[in-house]
């Protein structure tokens, strides 16, 4: 069995609690313990923008995908959204010492406007609502759209801009949630916006190109944004790498990377829910959401602010336990309090996952 001294910084903060098989119970066990964890407790963090299974050149091999999904586990992620991967990786959740995966099955795009070898390609855009139809169904309640990209036949006046017209994204959004998912899109331009709230849709990774208004429009309707300040942060080196062929994207891409901090502050303020997600797989390696939500407080985002956005606040809106009584005992301890200092988050002294104590 095992004890917690606690402090336990869930929903409601609680003293100590222990481990029932794999639930989490409060209060003084009847028995005694095998293991004492000491220090500050906190509900595995969420990574909502990760892809377990992906590598640069597209899907890997099961023993990198477990790889992967050990170096997130060791960080402390104990959840992941899986935004969009082109292999199975149901064999998972069989294995009880991996992290829980929720998927949005493949990334949907349009040829030579995403990466190569990641998404399914449509030649048609008026295909987009079977096939959100269709990912809904291979996935975990999620689907994931690409809504922008580079669009390179423009020459030099090339830039970001939408993927799909605005009725078939309507219908597409609309044949997801007919099949019971919600849909996230990866975007980064202001063009896509408008459309894809006109859409209903139910989540954004990225925003850099959210204005106040749409800002503000995602803040009334509880849309969450998950904005990646980690991937964001390499966009010099993008906007670098495409500044001779392409300068108007090169331009776009610095305006994007130069107000991201600001930006950050401005969804905070307008009430929006951030969600963490580090992006890792495909370009960004894995392990880094500790550094990604210590780019949160870098950016002005109060640390206690963060670890609520971080854990229970993703959990809830993930439909998952975030150590209520008698749920799973997902949990991470510390060797002080990360409310303080996000940066403590690198240093998980324990984590346990369904009960078990790993590290």
């Amino acid at each position: 069995m095992i004890r917690l001294t606690g402090p336990i910084l869930a929903e409601q903060v609680q003293g100590e609690a222990w481990v029932d098989g794999s639930a989490i119970r409060y209060g003084s066990p009847d028995g005694g313990a095998s293991v004492t964890l000491e220090g500050y407790v906190l509900p595995g963090l969420v990574d909502v923008h990760c892809h377990i299974g992906l590598g640069e050149d597209g899907g890997v091999s099961r023993e990198e995908s477990e790889r992967q999904a050990l170096v997130d586990r060791a960080t402390g992620v104990l959840l992941i959204r899986d935004a969009g991967v082109p292999v199975d990786t149901r064999w998972v959740d069989d294995l009880e010492d991996l992290p829980r995966i929720i998927r949005a099955a493949r990334h949907i795009a349009r040829p030579k406007r995403y990466i190569r070898n990641y998404a399914v390609e449509l030649e048609n855009v008026a295909d987009l609502p079977e096939e959100m139809a269709r990912q809904a169904r291979a996935g975990d309640g999620w689907v994931k759209i690409v809504a922008d990209w580079i669009d390179r036949s423009l020459g030099a006046d090339a830039v970001i801009t939408p993927l799909w017209p605005a009725e078939v994204l309507r219908e597409g959004v609309a044949a997801a949630h007919e099949n019971g998912a919600r849909v996230t899109a990866h975007t980064f331009s202001h063009a896509a916006m408008d459309d894809l709230l006109d859409a209903g849709i139910d989540c954004i990774e990225h925003g850099t190109g959210m204005d106040a208004d749409h800002i503000a429009e995602a803040a009334r309707r509880g849309i969450p944004v998950t904005p990646t300040l980690l991937n964001i942060d390499q966009f010099t080196s993008y906007a670098a790498a495409g500044a001779a062929k392409f300068p108007a994207y090169a331009e776009q891409m610095m305006g994007m990377y130069e107000r991201r901090e600001e930006q950050v502050r401005a969804f905070v303020e307008a009430g929006v829910q951030l969600l963490p997600g580090s992006d890792s797989g495909g370009v960004l390696e894995h392990g880094i959401m500790p550094a990604e939500l210590l780019r949160w407080q870098e950016a002005g985002i109060d640390p206690a602010r963060v670890i609520e956005f971080a854990t229970w606040q993703a959990r809830r809106f993930l439909g998952a336990g975030a150590l209520g009584e008698g749920e799973p005992a997902d949990f991470v301890v510390y060797p002080a309090d990360p409310r303080g200092d996000v940066a403590v988050l690198a240093q998980p002294a324990a984590v346990v996952l369904r009960g078990k104590k790993l590290h």
